[in-house]
């Protein structure tokens, strides 16, 4: 079986549903989607109060003031923020006010302590304030009833701002996916111990650990597996109980060893396809029981780039997070290079954004063993099908892979 890029993607997503949403503690929903519009239950501000440090005074009364004819007025109270004491201001008077303090009855401006002398019996003040200057009026944010946030909006910090200001102490959100992550393979060996010849350490697990937290997932690290058939299909059974996602890597391509093809396509609820990509040609998806499995191949940069262009999309529709899929940035290729007709090239590049847009240089090379450049790069260039060279000086589309560059 031979698919394209977008077809691949297309069968992936089209056998995902999002995760249900549950109310969750405001501060655990901070990345995900509300589930639920969000309409306030007060307003915002609740009543009228100070912006600023001062006096509560009435406008009126210090008509012509300035610094040459400064008036005095007495100070008859005092009002905090978290206080509300039954002060009035009469003509004539002013109470010192703190920044969020209710407004006295009576009063309608405040005078900022810069406009003072800061006195506490009797205050001397040198500028009229604007009628209404300074005063943060009830509901001019919000009003009670009315709708702060729709459903399907991402919750970030400003999200969690305007939530906790209406008193929502837990929300409706789809959760995070709980993802594990599997990497097979005789050879591999945890880190730090000592290598043995023909050993590697798994780096692929903590890569792939690493995509899907960054992606927002829940991780569970697995670690190593064996070629062995049995081992395999009772790692991947013990864990389908706390998984809405599982990724290995290695085993799925045509040789001998490939084991996890073998015992996966003895299921068949699994496909494994090539697909018509450099690198990440041999890719496996499907479900274990109703759990959606990723089986990306072992050559560590051929899975990363797997994960960017199938998992993370997955992902983000479980966690209903639209788009799906990241948006193409325009840019110049600073380098020329070779791409293999009929499929679709991610090329590991440098990217940085100027006052002509952005610009890639390649790092490293093409193999998809190559990790180094890949530790440089922070953008893919994607390179059509239909395109077998690129020049330096053309336009390229750039997969760009850091979250502040996106």
């Amino acid at each position: 079986m031979r698919r394209s890029v977008d077809e691949h993607l297309e069968a992936v997503l089209g056998r995902l549903t999002a995760l249900p949403a549950f109310d969750q503690p405001l501060l655990e929903a901070l990345g995900l989607v509300l589930a639920e519009d969000i309409v306030s239950g007060v307003s915002l501000p609740s009543f009228d109060n100070s912006a600023m440090d001062g006096y509560a005074v009435r406008a009126e009364d210090l008509a012509g003031a300035t610094s040459e004819t400064a008036i005095t007025l007495p100070v008859v109270g005092e009002q905090r923020a978290g206080r509300s004491e039954p002060i009035v201001v009469t003509p004539g008077t002013c109470v010192r006010i703190m920044t969020g303090a209710p407004m006295p009855r009576g009063a309608d401006s405040v005078v900022p302590v810069e406009w003072t002398d800061g006195g506490t019996v009797h205050v001397r003040i040198t500028q009229q304030p604007p009628l209404g200057g300074s005063v943060r009026r009830a509901a001019e944010d919000l009003q009670a009833g009315q709708q702060v946030l729709s459903r399907d909006t991402l919750i970030g910090p400003r999200q969690v701002a305007v939530l906790a200001a209406v008193g929502r102490a837990r929300v409706k959100a789809r959760p995070r996916p709980r993802v594990v992550v599997v990497s097979t393979g005789s050879e591999l060996r945890e880190l730090g111990g000592p290598l043995g010849e023909g050993q590697i350490y798994d780096s692929n697990s903590y890569t792939m650990a690493a995509c899907a937290r960054d992606a927002g997932a829940e991780v569970y690290r697995v670690g190593i597996v064996d070629d062995d058939p049995k081992k395999i299909m009772d790692t991947l059974n013990d864990q389908l109980s706390r998984a809405d996602l599982v990724v290995t890597t290695g085993g799925v391509s045509k040789g001998a060893y490939d084991i996890v093809k073998e015992v996966l396509s003895q299921t068949g609820t699994v496909d494994f396809p090539e697909v018509a990509m450099q690198p990440g040609k041999p890719q496996g998806f499907g479900l274990l029981g109703d759990v959606p499995i990723f089986t990306l191949p072992g050559n560590p940069v051929s899975a990363y780039v797997s994960f960017e262009v199938f998992v993370r999309p997955a992902l983000r529709k479980l966690m209903g997070q639209m788009p799906y899929q990241r948006a193409l940035a325009r840019g110049v290729s600073l380098d020329g290079f070779s791409s293999p007709a009929g499929k679709r090239q991610f090329v590991r590049a440098a990217a940085r954004s100027g006052d002509e847009g952005w610009m890639a240089s390649t790092v490293g090379g093409h193999g998809s063993h190559l990790l180094g450049g890949l530790s440089r790069a922070n953008a893919l260039i994607v390179v059509p099908e239909d395109v077998t060279s690129v020049r330096a000086g053309d336009q390229v589309e750039l997969l760009l892979l850091d979250e502040e560059n996106r």
